[in-house]
């Protein structure tokens, strides 16, 4: 028999790969907006996506105008009304929620927390009484911003012009003794790390009694510890959408939340806005850290600069 000389790339590469005409699969649906969504996947991904989805709109559709309702008669009950809708929302959702630490017991609390996908909002108004900031555009999308303004959200514009007034009424708020959820980083990101801070941000921290950094990391897929390929399953940035982003969440199983509560502190006693933002980056990012690393946590101390 003649021994037929060939390269070692050639000799070493399997069998199935020295095809001349090389297997290729085409999709499933032609077209790459519906790929990932309708890729071909078990039909129970489907009806339990569909069940949850209709599930969180019947949900809303009655809370809506109980809390319309209680925003003009009982403001107390409104606030623990509104952290009831979201926690039940994140549990219709499958989302199961985790909190380390506990939230500050004086009103006027400034939450200060990292940002990664509109899901935070979900997680973070079912475990405080607080009210969001958020951008003025968020007012305007359908069904989302009534929600919002139900919530009491404050909208904030991108414009210098508005940023004064919109810092007072923040101010306002604080002094009135009602707590706030503020995301520093300004955006969205995709959930592997913690953004720098913005100073500009914590301009309103001076009528708030305390200041609480939050760490939150979506940790559990599938009932399994997240590792760095899933954190951008539940992220949400860039020109995602809403509707396409829920429903590949609402098909998955087994998915949770941590919130680490960080120990907090009165913002008087760093000397200026950029102190804080510091000090609260730095714990908010560590604790993120941690959580994403699969560790066990404990709340961490906000630290004032030493001198």
């Amino acid at each position: 028999m003649e021994a037929v000389a060939r390269s070692p790339e050639e000799a070493l590469k399997p069998r199935r790969l020295r095809r001349r005409n090389p297997l290729r699969f085409s999709p499933w649906m032609r077209g790459d907006a519906w790929g990932d969504v309708m890729e071909p996947r078990p039909i129970g991904g489907r009806v339990r996506a569909v069940r949850r989805m209709a599930s969180a709109a019947i949900w809303t559709l009655l809370s809506i105008p109980v809390q319309t309702v209680l925003l003009r008669v009982a403001p107390g009950s409104a606030r623990r009304f509104a952290r009831t809708y979201h926690a039940m929302l994140c549990r219709l959702i499958g989302l199961r929620v985790q909190v380390v630490g506990a939230p500050a017991a004086s009103p006027s609390v400034l939450y200060v927390s990292n940002h990664s996908s509109w899901l935070d909002v979900l997680v973070l108004g079912g475990v405080l009484e607080a009210a969001f900031v958020s951008k003025a555009e968020v007012g305007t999308w359908p069904v989302v911003g009534t929600v919002a303004r139900l919530g009491r959200t404050v909208f904030v514009s991108r414009t210098r012009t508005g940023t004064g007034k919109e810092a007072g009424s923040i101010g306002q708020r604080l002094q009135a003794g009602d707590s706030i959820i503020l995301f520093p980083e300004g955006t969205s990101n995709d959930g592997t790390r913690v953004l720098p801070f913005r100073s500009s941000f914590l301009s309103v921290a001076q009528d708030a009694k305390q200041v609480q950094p939050v760490s939150l990391v979506y940790d559990r897929l599938g009932g399994l510890p997240a590792c760095r390929r899933d954190r951008p399953f539940f992220a949400w940035y860039g020109d995602m959408d809403i509707a396409t982003h829920f429903w590949r969440i609402a098909r998955r199983s087994g998915a949770r939340a941590t919130v680490l509560l960080h120990e907090p502190a009165d913002p008087a006693a760093f000397p200026d806005r950029k102190a804080l933002t510091a000090a609260t980056s730095d714990v908010v990012a560590e604790g993120a850290a941690l959580l994403r690393q699969n560790r066990p946590v404990a709340p961490l101390r906000l630290r004032p600069p030493a001198g």
